[in-house]
């Protein structure tokens, strides 16, 4: 009888220190969710600031080509 009791103590004691431990990691997890969101709408805003300018870049080097002559390029005589 005594060592059922104490069994279901330590059951007992157990299982508030799993819930103790549990609701901790239940809160970090949704932390973590949180910054991982605000991480996530900072690069999108930066992305839409930044789009027109780097497609005006990349637009300009595409059409805006140069031909030269390369310097070890030899005129076969």
């Amino acid at each position: 009888m005594e060592v059922e009791q104490y069994r279901r103590e330590r059951e007992q004691e157990f299982q508030s220190k799993q819930q103790a431990a549990m609701g901790s990691q239940g809160n970090l997890s949704a932390e973590v969710e949180q910054a991982t969101r605000r991480q996530v709408q900072g690069m999108q805003s930066s992305q839409q600031r930044s789009r027109e300018r780097v497609l005006a870049h990349l637009l300009g080097l595409v059409c805006d080509i140069k031909p030269y002559i390369h310097p070890n390029y030899r005129i076969a005589a």
